[in-house]
């Protein structure tokens, strides 16, 4: 049998203490378990502890779902930072295929959204946002992890609209603020 685990709430600490005291000088003797259970919840204000589970647990059914706060992976964003220089620009292809596909979450992130290009303006995006010079390696690999649509005939370019993974939007927040800060914003970039 599974035991259930209720949070008991006193808002007035003080009210709760001398209803008890009058709950317990009304006893004949020590109380049982289930008598002291009962004892405490209606110095709580519930009939008994019968109500007090039902009451519970009906809203524990009525509450919605809390979303589960997103793990972030900060050893990992750290050691994938590193392959960007202070700009945000990819200055090295990670050997490491979790760490590539952070870096190209960031490069996705830098392309607009809602908009068709041709492959040429996709090349010049990717080449605006990294040092080593293999704009086609990013655009196909940005195509294998299905973060850009392309036509058959690859003359199509589109952002596929989806959302990061929590560590990759960490590291895209962390480029974004360097981004926005003019000192280190290259001068390539419109």
């Amino acid at each position: 049998m599974s035991r259930s685990v209720f949070t008991f709430i006193a808002h007035d600490v003080s009210a709760f203490a001398r209803l008890l005291n009058r709950e317990l000088e009304a006893c004949d003797g020590k109380p049982g378990h289930v008598q002291l259970l009962n004892m405490l919840t209606r110095s709580a204000g519930y009939r008994n502890y019968q109500h007090f589970r039902a009451q519970f647990e009906a809203e524990d059914r009525l509450r919605l779902p809390t979303p589960v706060p997103e793990l972030i992976d900060h050893l990992r964003v750290e050691r994938v930072i590193r392959h960007f220089d202070e700009a945000g620009a990819l200055i090295r292809w990670p050997s490491k295929t979790n760490q590539q596909e952070l870096c190209l979450w960031a490069l996705w992130s830098r392309i607009p959204a809602a908009q068709s290009f041709k492959e040429m303006q996709i090349n010049e995006i990717l080449q605006a946002h990294h040092q080593f010079g293999d704009h086609a390696l990013l655009r196909r690999e940005l195509v294998n992890y299905k973060l850009i649509w392309r036509t058959p005939d690859c003359r199509t370019y589109r952002r596929i609209e989806r959302r990061p993974p929590p560590d990759a939007l960490a590291i895209i927040r962390h480029l974004n603020a360097r981004w926005t800060d003019p000192a280190v914003r290259p001068s390539n970039v419109r």
